[in-house]
């Protein structure tokens, strides 16, 4: 495995490498876990390289005690990724190296996809998102690259940066991995206590009985039931849920038998933020 700091030494070693093979890149900002694993796992198998980016990206955190708590893990990742194959290269840039004059996002118009869900709570997230991955994609230039769904928004605003951009990539989207409770993987767990972890299982448990009332129930119907749900329970905070159209992301108004939608939730356990979505159709 292949550990590169810099962005001159990452170029000179991706151009050392047989351009008629495949280059497939998962992006992370460490504190792996089983979903990024199967990130990149499955990008081994579609490609003849992979390269792993693991950067805390500090222009997508809108909370600076969210970014100063946010969990680094990097020999601990390394031990993870080693197990998996000795053939990934490992990119771990400092944010000097990656932001050199100022740390700052670019702007996008996203087209709406931003202002809805997370980017009406976390101002300047997806610029900052969209900043990092957008530098990944030129620097790397890999064939393909791998998102998690459980940033189901986050993935449909790549999808769209690279049309804006008309970078040549093909974005992939990979399924939500779970822990054994339903809890969605995400690196935030680990900041949670033992006993709240396990009583997490109600995010997933409210989403799988919200999909089973989708089409007898009207959305309005369902929300309601969700927020009252998450008031009767003393240790979390609903911040949102929404039923939202799949390729737009708009809050659904009548469901329409022609769209596919998802249901989507952002929650508070004991100050620590937890997203996460399912598929309703």
């Amino acid at each position: 495995m292949l550990v590169i700091k810099t962005k001159k030494e990452l170029r000179f070693h991706l151009e050392s490498l047989n351009t008629r093979q495949s280059l497939g890149l998962v992006p992370t900002m460490g504190a792996l876990h089983e979903g990024h694993t199967s990130l990149v796992e499955k990008a081994l198998t579609e490609n003849d390289y992979v390269a792993v980016s693991i950067f805390v990206n500090p222009t997508q955190f809108n909370n600076n005690e969210d970014l100063a708590k946010y969990p680094k893990t990097l020999e601990a990742d390394f031990a993870l990724l080693k197990n998996i194959s000795s053939k990934l290269i490992v990119f771990t840039p400092s944010v000097a190296e990656i932001y050199p004059e100022r740390i700052a996002p670019k702007t996008y118009d996203f087209h709406g996809l931003d202002k809805v869900m997370e980017g009406a709570y976390r101002d300047d997230h997806f610029n900052g998102v969209g900043t990092i991955v957008e530098m990944l994609l030129r620097l790397i230039e890999p064939d393909r690259a791998y998102f998690g769904e459980k940033d189901f928004q986050q993935l449909q605003i790549i999808r769209k940066l690279v049309e804006l951009e008309q970078l040549p990539v093909e974005i992939k989207g990979c399924p939500i991995v779970r822990e054994a409770n339903g809890l969605a993987m995400s690196s935030r767990n680990e900041r949670l206590s033992k006993d709240l972890r396990m009583e997490a299982s109600l995010i997933y448990s409210t989403l799988q009985t919200a999909k089973k009332k989708f089409g007898t129930k009207s959305a309005k119907n369902i929300t309601d039931w969700v927020v009252q749900e998450f008031q009767d329970q003393p240790n979390f905070e609903l911040e949102y849920f929404e039923i939202s159209d799949v390729e737009t992301l708009t809050p659904i108004q009548k469901i329409q038998q022609h769209l596919k939608y998802r249901a989507f939730v952002a929650v508070y356990a004991d100050g620590i933020r937890l997203i996460d979505n399912i598929a309703l159709n």
